[in-house]
């Protein structure tokens, strides 16, 4: 037996039958261990801190020796423990309706209130802070908005000085933080040959915005329109007045001639000239005219020198003034009368204070009439006349009209203070 082997058979060995070999099967491999989620202690302020127990005294007899890790479990955890969500780890619901301000605590700049720090209690409500206790400059604040505050609105009258004269236009300073630009063709009426000349640096003038502006804060500004709105304003004035006008004649079409008034370009049509069958010749001519239109938002001003006539009347009249004419026109509401180029209205109220049955009891179609002026207006070419102020008794006329007539001048200054007292009363 001893030759049989080299070695002793085994104990736990058994016998291998004959028969084809069997094959071995593969070891297994371990399975993965699965790794716990890591653990977040959570420590509150109300709550002690955890001591070190017994069974730990050399952690708490030496804490400055270095903590040895305990081996990782690798086994894999059973299945029938609970998987924890985030809520659980990290408490969340402690802080739950909790706002920024109770996270970051009370401002650390801020006093105690007074019965908290009485007491020695830390105060948890944090205080109010106001403006003054932020980094605020009130000056700082002020000047940034002067220097963002827009100068000159379009439409705005400036006055301004000027600063830089350019081939193409003035830059004038008118308070904003960029000067304004005035173009060549707005700095005045008419052709201008040297803008130097005419704008030297300092010189103060006014001007009109007529731009917003832009992104470097300049706005356009013009002259010439501030002056048409002058001319424009002036000229309104004038026809409101009734005054008449020297134009002199710069040009002429089929329709007319054209003139120029304060720097604004007028028309005279061929039917408002004494001479409009030659009017090509009145070119280079001076003429007196009255206003027919006066329209600046259509720039319309249109003149006739046919009512210049009675525009003059006009300004040799006054009211109060005795005046006589001639009966040229009788209507069922009164008397039109001739004063020597122009026509004044004798109302039937105004012709006598007794009761007129008839016009023509009084006056009839071409008599000589002496009246009062009660009113004026030029701008419509209306005159107003009264001959009832000149009765000594209500009704006199229908009784003696030749005396009252005849003694009109005399009766005019009594009838003058009657009109004043009207008129004080009036007003």
């Amino acid at each position: 037996m001893a030759g049989t082997g080299s070695q002793p058979p085994s104990s736990s060995s058994r016998p291998v039958p004959p028969g084809p070999a069997r094959p071995v099967p593969a070891r297994p491999q371990p399975l993965a261990p699965l790794r716990k989620p890591p653990q977040v202690l959570m420590i509150r302020k109300d709550e002690p801190a955890p001591q070190p127990s017994a069974t730990e005294p050399a952690l708490a007899a030496a804490p400055q020796a270095p903590a040895q890790l305990a081996p990782v479990n690798r086994v894999a955890a059973p299945a029938s423990t609970p998987v924890r969500n985030d809520d659980e780890l990290f408490d969340l619901g402690s802080m739950e309706g909790l706002t920024m301000a109770d996270l970051l605590g009370p401002d650390p700049s801020q006093k105690r209130a007074p019965k908290a720090a009485a007491a020695g209690e830390p105060s948890t409500k944090p205080a109010a802070r106001s403006v003054d206790d932020f980094d605020f400059d009130e000056e700082a604040f002020l000047a940034a908005l002067d220097d963002h505050e827009p100068h000159g609105t379009t439409g705005e009258v400036v006055r301004g000085t000027v600063i830089g004269v350019e081939s193409d236009g003035v830059y004038v300073d008118i308070g904003g933080k960029a000067p304004g630009f005035m173009p060549k063709k707005e700095c005045g009426l008419g052709v201008i040959t040297n803008l130097k000349e005419t704008f030297p640096k300092g010189l103060e003038v006014d001007v009109l915005v007529t731009g917003e502006q832009n992104a470097d804060g300049m706005v356009t500004i013009s002259a010439r329109a501030l002056a048409l709105r002058q001319s424009w304003e002036k000229v309104r004035l004038l026809e409101k007045e009734g005054k008449v006008v020297q134009v002199k004649v710069n040009g002429f079409n089929r329709g007319g001639v054209t003139c120029e008034l304060e720097g604004l370009r007028g028309f005279i049509p061929r039917s408002q000239l004494q001479e409009g069958e030659n009017h090509e010749a009145l070119v280079g001519k001076t003429l007196g005219a009255a206003f027919l239109e006066v329209n600046p938002e259509t720039r319309k001003l249109v003149l006739s020198e046919k009512k210049a006539a009675t525009a003059a009347l006009f300004q040799n009249l006054e009211v109060g003034q005795l005046v006589e004419g001639q009966v040229v026109a009788i209507k069922p509401y009164g008397l039109f009368v001739d004063l020597g180029g122009v026509s004044g209205l004798l109302h039937q109220s105004a012709i006598s204070g007794g009761q007129l049955r008839d016009l023509r009891e009084v006056f009839g179609q071409g008599d000589r009439v002496k009246a009062l002026i009660t009113e004026l207006d030029p701008g419509r070419g209306r005159i107003a006349l009264n001959t009832a102020l000149l009765e000594g008794q209500p009704g006199e006329l229908l009784i003696d009209r030749d005396k009252v007539m005849a003694e009109a001048p005399e009766r005019a200054n009594r009838a003058r203070s009657v009109l004043r007292q009207q008129e004080q009363g009036a007003g």
